[in-house]
């Protein structure tokens, strides 16, 4: 079966759950954390930052391939949310 053609963003509206930087934005085509630590011994988690960029998720309503790429999205992100629970 020959592979499909998509976008350079297909897949990426959702940033990597499983590799980020503390104290540092993490980003997606439309979605952002950052989760703050403070540095030293007994790091401790201070704030938990999340934001939508909406004139992206505007994009991405637009684009043909919306329902299938949000779908293949959330399956990453159920994939991620299982491997860092465990």
């Amino acid at each position: 079966m020959e592979a499909q053609e998509h976008k350079e963003c297909y897949g990426t509206m959702f940033p990597d759950a499983l590799h980020f930087h503390d104290n540092k934005p993490s980003k997606g085509k439309v979605f952002t954390f950052e989760l703050d630590s403070t540095v030293g011994m007994g790091a401790v988690r201070t704030a938990r930052k999340f934001s939508a960029n909406i004139e992206e998720w505007d994009d991405c309503l637009k684009c043909p391939e919306f329902e299938h790429c949000y779908k293949l999205c959330m399956g990453k992100m159920a994939l991620e949310s299982v491997i860092v629970f465990e």
